[in-house]
């Protein structure tokens, strides 16, 4: 709050308090005197001297109030007038402030006028120079034209100097046109006849070239009869034949009198196909589970193919054959082959074409070339000269389980016993056993025993 207005506040509350107070009422009551005998012409004084200076209290008094009323209302006055200031400065105080706004903006607005007006100074003196760049380039680009123009009209000059001595050089040139045109005619003839003579000779090229083509056909498929018919030598069928075998190894394991019997047994075999599925060969014997023991039922069968440095697969089953039970084959997937990186033989197509093959002892122990003669009464075996292999070989017989493998390279059959051979022409199974931790229920007893009546049936000479 304003200082002076705080100070004429209390002047008026002052003033009021002053006027406002019964000051006859807040005299002190005048202590009693004891009574004093008067006097009649004593008493009558006292009292009119205390009646004068009453009335001469009360003036005063009036004459306070008066003057108090009169700086009362001096007060008013002047503390209206400062209201009426106050109030005049707030206004013209609003006014600067919005007249000091106004020319803020003003003094912004003719700042940007200042720095645009200088802008556009600038871009007036470049747009000049510009101009003046541009109208030097036009005078110089005006000088070239006009020298350009006075080398045309010069050589317009001398191109009509040309043209005359062109015209007649035309002449002479429509002359030797004619005479051209008179040689043209007569070479055309000439080259018509040259190229129906060379369409004669494409044509004759290209009977040529059809019977060439035919005969080169001819001599890839007799190149290809010749080397059918070609025997392969020994020796690089059984080198084929240790870089291409493969190891199956066989677990088989039954409840014994002291505990669990296993059995294991390995065998070096190759992978043959009939042109759609892949087989491993072997012979029963080449298993854990010979024909010629009383069988029992086997708990846990595991079968697996090897090939170094550190390649195992699992077999899933043992397919032993219809053409043979001795004769199994164990299933390859394509996976497996293409692990294993092995050649795949196929079977003999006309296992007859040679009258000699090549038989592979042990998986790989030993080889030698046999002859073999059909047997009339089993047309799915060939027997085996013995005699004329040991003759060459020495104590090396052939024996059951041995591959016999055509001169051509492809898989003839394997050996049932020392004498023959079974013709391997399909993988038609007579029966399948399952590999696995549990095959109990496979009653591998009864199966084997199946397979063994079935051996006992054929021809003894086959047994």
């Amino acid at each position: 709050m304003n200082k002076t207005l705080l100070l004429i506040l209390c002047d008026f509350l002052l003033l009021n308090l002053l006027a406002l107070t019964r000051w006859e009422k807040a005299e002190p009551i005048p202590p009693k005197q004891p009574a004093v005998p008067q006097m009649a012409a004593n008493a009558a004084t006292k009292d009119q001297d205390l009646v004068e200076a009453m009335k001469m209290s009360m003036a005063d008094e009036r004459a306070t109030r008066e003057a108090l009323t009169q700086k009362l209302s001096a007060t008013e006055s002047s503390l209206a007038q400062r209201e009426q200031n106050v109030t005049q400065l707030q206004a013209d105080q609003t006014r600067l402030s919005a007249a000091l706004s106004a020319t803020q903006r003003s003094a912004a607005d003719l700042s940007q006028k200042y720095a645009a007006a200088t802008q556009d100074a600038s871009m007036t003196k470049e747009e000049l120079a510009r101009i003046q760049r541009e109208l030097d380039d036009k005078r110089a680009e005006a000088e070239r034209q006009r020298q350009s123009l006075a080398s045309l009209t010069q050589q317009q000059v001398d191109a009509k100097q040309k043209i005359e001595g062109l015209t007649v050089a035309v002449k002479v040139a429509e002359q030797e046109k004619q005479l051209l045109r008179q040689a043209a005619d007569s070479l055309k003839t000439q080259v018509e006849a040259e190229r129906q003579d060379r369409l004669k000779a494409q044509a004759a090229t290209t009977q040529l070239a059809q019977g060439v083509g035919q005969l080169a056909e001819k001599s890839g498929e007799l190149t290809k009869e010749i080397r059918d018919n070609r025997p392969i030598n020994a020796n690089v069928l059984f080198s084929d034949f240790l870089a291409n075998r493969v190891t199956a190894k066989f677990t088989a394991v039954r409840a014994g009198v002291f505990g669990p019997a296993t059995r294991e047994k390995e065998a070096a075999t190759v992978l043959v196909t009939d042109g759609e599925k892949i087989y491993a060969l072997l012979h029963i014997d080449d298993t854990p589970f010979p024909l010629s023991e009383n069988s029992l039922d086997w708990e846990k069968v595991s079968a697996e193919f090897s090939r170094p440095p550190a390649y195992h697969s699992r077999i899933p089953a043992l397919h032993f054959l219809s053409l043979d039970p001795r004769v199994l084959v164990l299933p390859v997937d394509p996976a497996q082959a293409t692990a294993l990186g092995v050649k795949v033989y196929p079977i003999a197509l006309e296992p007859f074409k040679f009258p000699e093959a090549v038989l592979v002892n042990g998986g790989g122990k030993g080889y030698g070339e046999v002859g073999f003669k059909l047997d009339s009464s089993q047309p799915g075996f060939v027997r085996v000269d013995n005699r004329f292999f040991k003759r060459l070989f020495g104590d090396f017989a052939p024996s059951r389980g041995d591959l016999v493998l055509s001169k051509t390279g492809e898989l003839l059959g394997i050996m049932v016993n020392s004498d023959y051979c079974a013709l391997v022409t399909n993988f038609l199974p007579y029966k399948t056993l399952t590999t696995g931790d549990n095959v109990k229920s496979q009653h591998t007893a009864d199966l084997l025993n199946d397979l063994a009546g079935r051996v006992h049936l054929l021809p003894l000479k086959l047994q």
